[in-house]
């Protein structure tokens, strides 16, 4: 007779049944795997309690186990580089965005352009652009900003990993882990208030509801004058997960979340020469606060995530696991934005360019309109089978699954007044009127639908890492990918509301992803290793097409990388090591002289990174991560263009960037800490000539337990000495990142 709880679970599958085209393989290897002999129920693992034991991001900053390699794995046991910042480090650094946290890792770069995360580099690659941020392991568009309120940790891959995640970017894969629901009654509220009138709340809230079920409730609320950067903030948020069947055969997660961002946008300021002969490399920042804001009062960044996921996992054994995810994804964005520029010549009071030496209080700034209006939905489903088997005399850790995605997306633009909408003019400033208050009624414009874009896309893996000898391992990987993508642009004439000129294009993909490495591993201390990795970019990445780009191939990176992981001795401290070199094969470029979008190019980089977490000694707990790349070079392109050209150094690949961060526990109730973020100089997209400046920002933190392990209050100050630095980089512009900010945070556990 069945337990009870196997009954309910079994049942319980089929809403997943979309997934169950991946059962059969899984199935299938389990058959081959799991002893005839040996009933499955007698070896289940019945943990219930061990999940209030769980370890989670909150305790350390040492990590020691991920999930971005596809079901859980020990770190020791990936053969690529995978950087963590767990939940204790942001709390401890006040890390409340995604940006926020991977600037806390090692060669991370923003390009200014777009706004919001779309425009991250990893060692110089895009990252978001091409959709490699995941949540909990399922892919989650470039579409809004996200906070971390509900983070247990994020996890940074290095490198190629197709394999692993079907179409990906060159420089590596970024997973946001969110927090479980524990077998435990534990509850926390946050209240924060900052500079420039900031006022953050949250509430985290785990109830066990039954001997193997819990619920964990979280509600995040943040306003802000400024965000030290220029821009105002304004968002909610919540999510809700359900746990039932923990540590049991059948374990089930039922997540529901909601974001909320109704934010202001600075979008940057713009570079200024010294003088009228200074040459382009002498380009420099404007001497201005880092908060100052010459947008418009009416300029606006709004948009909203939903999700909805459900997620089972069956247990076979104890050694034997499948993993299935269903996500239904809503997103909207509207953002009212414009470029900030020094007005021509002509319209300055001393009739010249501006420059550092004509700048004043009377420089005339104008005010331009980008607009970003987008609607989005996707469906994902996904499998995963992990294993540990002995099999032919030798120890495996199998890994498989498959994968379904479809993605689809709407794209809006106004129609000017000769199209039956209006045209909307901006005002401009000056430099000594920040925040003067202009405003236009962007309520006003009509809007219709440019384009819109559906693609669907399946993918199988099946991954070995297979013990051959008391110290070695072997890892090998193989995935296909099917993609599909349909893309119908909307055209309508200059000076009329119609006819509409619809222009269809259909993308096909079909692609190989391969991954090798060797791993050797003298103890349980020391890990080494070898591997190899590819990756591909489809033409549609920027989910839309073109008759420039319809028949391009895939773009293709391989990823090569030697490096090592090594704990303490009492295993609380870890470091990791790593020389890399990242390739991309065939770069896309445009030929000027037909205006096609070609496989033209090739470029790498190549250098060595490091991190370390862990405590030195009781109360003391560090946290760093560097990365050295001397080498960052076009290898080939197109001659006729102006911008990247054959052996430049690629913008957005600083030479040295990294952060340290360092925490003691003083006395039993005061904890104190401080750290170090910085990038070396490094040059805006398309290298126009200039470099922005290398910097250097320093951090503090002061914590007081006033009732110890229950009422917390902690001071953070960041970029103590107040430094003006370029934190994103465009061609004609730059986001400053954030000046001094000063918050205080009360914490109440319960």
């Amino acid at each position: 007779m069945q337990p009870r709880n196997r009954r309910l679970a079994t049942s319980a599958l089929l809403p997943l049944g979309a997934l169950a085209a991946g059962f059969g393989l899984a199935t299938a290897a389990l058959a081959q795997t799991a002893p005839a002999t040996e009933p499955v129920e007698s070896s289940l693992p019945i943990v219930r309690g061990k999940a209030s034991a769980e370890r989670d991001g909150k305790t350390s900053y040492q990590a020691v186990e991920t999930r971005i390699g596809k079901g859980k794995q020990e770190l020791r046991d990936i053969p690529q580089s995978v950087t963590v910042v767990t939940e204790k480090l942001m709390d401890d650094r006040n890390l409340d965005t995604l940006k926020d946290a991977l600037r806390n890792t090692s060669g991370i770069s923003f390009m200014a352009a777009e706004g919001g995360e779309e425009d991250i580099r990893l060692r110089g690659f895009a990252l978001q652009a091409t959709g490699d941020i995941f949540v909990d392991g399922v892919r989650d568009p470039a579409f809004y900003d996200r906070d971390t309120f509900f983070a247990d940790r994020v996890e940074v891959m290095r490198g190629s990993a197709s394999m692993l995640f079907g179409r990906g970017s060159t420089g590596g894969a970024v997973n946001l882990v969110t927090k479980t629901p524990r077998l435990i009654d534990e509850h926390q509220v946050d209240l924060s208030v900052a500079s420039h009138n900031s006022l953050r709340a949250v509430g985290d809230f785990n109830f066990k509801t039954g001997e193997s079920s819990a619920l964990r409730v979280a509600a995040m609320v943040n306003r802000s004058d400024n965000n030290g950067a220029g821009s105002s903030l304004d968002k909610k948020g919540a999510i809700a997960a359900y746990r039932f069947g923990i540590g049991e055969a059948d374990e089930f997660t039922l997540t529901a979340f909601h974001l909320n961002n109704n934010n202001g946008m600075n979008y940057g300021m713009p570079w200024i020469d010294p003088s009228l002969s200074s040459p382009d490399s002498a380009v420099t920042l404007t001497p201005l606060k880092p908060t100052a804001y010459y947008g418009m009062a009416s300029d606006y960044n709004r948009g909203t995530a939903t999700q909805l996921t459900g997620a089972h996992t069956h247990r076979f054994s104890s050694n034997v696991e499948l993993t299935s995810k269903l996500r239904f994804s809503d997103y909207t964005r509207d953002q009212r934005a414009g470029t900030v520029r020094f007005a021509r010549a002509n319209l300055q009071p001393d009739g010249k360019d501006v420059t550092l030496e004509t700048l004043s209080a009377k420089t005339v700034i104008s005010r331009g309109t980008q607009l970003k209006i987008q609607d989005m939905q996707t469906v994902h489903a996904q499998s995963d089978l992990n294993a540990k088997f002995k099999g032919w005399g030798l120890g495996h850790e199998l890994q498989a699954g498959v994968d379904f995605a479809q993605e689809k997306k709407q794209v809006f633009t106004p129609r000017s007044a000769a199209q039956g909408g209006v045209n909307l003019t901006k005002p401009t400033t000056t430099l000594g009127s920040p925040d003067d208050g202009a405003w236009i009624d962007e309520s006003a414009r009509v809007l219709r639908t440019a384009n819109e874009y559906t693609s669907r896309g399946v993918g199988a893996y099946v991954q070995d890492l297979v013990q051959v000898a008391p110290a070695w391992k072997i890892l090998a990987g193989l995935r296909f990918d099917h993609l599909k993508g349909d893309y119908d642009s909307y055209a309508i004439p200059a000076n009329a509301a119609g006819p509409v000129t619809t222009s269809s294009y259909t993308m096909k993909v079909k692609e190989w992803s391969k991954r090798l490495g060797v791993l050797f591993q003298p103890n349980e201390r020391m890990s080494f290793h070898a591997s190899a990795a590819t990756s591909f970019n489809t033409s549609g990445d920027a989910y839309s097409l073109g008759a420039t780009n319809v028949d391009t191939p895939p773009e293709q990176s391989i990823n090569l990388e030697l490096g090592a992981k090594i704990d303490s001795a009492d295993g609380k401290f870890s470091s990791r090591y790593a020389i890399f070199q990242t390739t991309k094969l065939h770069e896309r470029n445009t030929d000027p002289l037909v205006n096609l979008v070609v496989l033209s190019g090739k470029r790498h980089v190549a250098g060595f990174e490091m991190d370390f977490s862990g405590n030195l000694a009781p109360g003391w707990e560090v946290y760093g991560s560097y990365m050295w790349m001397p080498i960052a070079r076009i290898d080939e392109g197109i001659a006729a263009t102006a911008s990247e050209k054959v052996g430049d150094r690629p913008s957005l690949t600083p030479r040295h960037s990294g952060t340290i961060w360092s925490s003691y526990q003083l006395t039993q109730s005061l904890r104190i800490g401080a750290g170090l973020t910085a990038r070396s100089e490094q040059t805006p997209n398309r290298n126009p000539g200039w470099a922005a400046p290398g910097w250097v920002t320093a951090d503090v933190m002061a914590e007081y337990a006033v009732i110890p392990k229950q009422l917390l209050l902690k001071l953070n100050v960041s970029n103590v000495a107040d430094k003006l630095y370029a934190d994103s980089l465009y061609t004609g512009h730059y986001v400053p990142g954030a000046g001094r900010m000063v918050s205080l945070t009360g914490s109440y556990k319960f």
